[in-house]
C-alpha cells in the first residue's frame, strides 16, 4: 500500500518535471521563431524597425507569461 502511494508520488513528480520542460521547450521555440522573422522582417523594410521591434518585445511577453505559469504549476504539482 505504502509503496503504490510512493510510486504514485514519484511517478506524479516526474511528469510535473516533464510538463514544465515542455513549457520552457515549446516557449524557446516560439521566442526563436518570433526573433527570427523580426529579422527577416527588419531587413525587407528597415524603416520600419520601431513598429517592429514593439510587436516583437509585445508578443515574446505574451508567450513568456503563459509558459513561466505553466512552469510554476508544474513544479508546484511536483512538490505537492
Amino acid at each position: 500500500m505504502l509503496s503504490s502511494i510512493l510510486l504514485e508520488a514519484s511517478v506524479g513528480q516526474g511528469l510535473a518535471a516533464i510538463g514544465a520542460g515542455a513549457a520552457a521547450a515549446g516557449a524557446a521555440i516560439g521566442i526563436g521563431t518570433i526573433g527570427g522573422s523580426a529579422l527577416q522582417s527588419i531587413a525587407r523594410q528597415p524603416e520600419a524597425i520601431g513598429d517592429i521591434r514593439a510587436n516583437m518585445i509585445l508578443s515574446i511577453a505574451f508567450i513568456e507569461g503563459p509558459a513561466l505559469f505553466a512552469i510554476i504549476i508544474g513544479f508546484m504539482i511536483g512538490n505537492g
